[in-house]
């Protein structure tokens, strides 16, 4: 009897953690995803913390009734930053979150000059000082959380490019300080890199969170007795996306912007769930 495939849920405020997903569709190619965005909420970055964690959890709460999962992954920086308690108190499923990769970069960095990509609500958690204080206390850590970034990265679903000269600029701070290394801190960033390169063409390492979350996946698969079936066999088809929900209206091209990302989706639903 074939062993059924484990089901996992990605979670995002927008189309940042399809950066996520793709790493964990790539490392597990056998396991079903869904992706879950709350972009009738979007940006986080500006809301109450309140605000997050309660369409965080009812959002994913809805979720997981039409659908069992085997794990949760909060794909967004400044959601993790406040969620992840609660959801943990209300579901035994294992939940994942991601931080900004501080650690990693530190053992990258040649001259020991690191900038932190990040949204502007990232940048000012204690947390993130905690980070720093722990894992790279003989670093120089330049921070820079703009709030355009993300509305960028979004944009690109559509087809609408970053503005160059407007991220030139918001990367000056970077340039400035003669980073090697840059930690991308928010999951929409990785969707950006071309153009992040092209703004700062002397960065040796830039460091992202979402192949460490598919390993984090990993880990919990296996934990479950689930991990080989998430590895596809040997001439067996890579699984669709299962299903992508909006909470908003669906991106316009999402699906092709999914595909062109290595990630096939089946199904895509916007104003998801509809009953409210």
């Amino acid at each position: 009897m074939q062993e059924q495939a484990p089901r996992v849920l990605v979670f995002d405020s927008g189309v940042g953690g399809l950066s996520v997903a793709a790493c964990i569709h790539q490392a597990l190619p056998g396991a079903e995803l869904i992706y879950l965005a709350d972009n009738a909420g979007f940006p986080y970055g500006n809301k109450p913390e309140q605000v997050v964690i309660d369409r965080c959890c009812q959002l994913i709460a809805k979720c997981l009734q039409q659908s069992a999962c085997d794990v949760i992954v909060i794909a967004c920086n400044t959601a993790s930053t406040v969620v992840l308690p609660h959801l943990r108190a209300m579901t035994d499923i294992p939940v994942v979150g991601v931080v900004p990769a501080i650690k990693p970069a530190v053992a990258c960095s040649h001259n020991r000059q690191i900038g932190l990509l990040a949204t502007p609500a990232t940048v000012r958690r204690p947390y993130l000082d905690e980070l720093i204080r722990e894992f790279a206390v003989d670093c120089e850590v330049t921070r820079v959380g703009h709030p355009g970034l993300v509305c960028w990265a979004e944009a690109l679903v559509s087809g609408s490019e970053p503005p160059q000269a407007r991220l030139d600029e918001a990367m000056a701070p970077l340039r400035h300080s003669g980073v090697d290394t840059v930690v991308l801190g928010c999951t929409h960033y990785p969707l950006l890199l071309p153009w992040l390169r092209r703004s700062l063409p002397n960065v040796r390492f830039w460091v992202e969170s979402g192949e460490a979350i598919a390993r984090r996946v990993a880990y919990w698969l296996e934990q479950a007795g689930a991990l080989s079936a998430a590895e596809t066999p040997p001439g067996q088809p890579k699984k669709v996306v299962a299903r992508a929900c909006f909470s908003g209206p669906a991106p316009e091209g999402i699906d092709v912007f999914m595909a062109e990302m290595g990630i096939p989706v089946a199904v895509v639903e916007g104003n998801w769930p509809g009953s409210e």
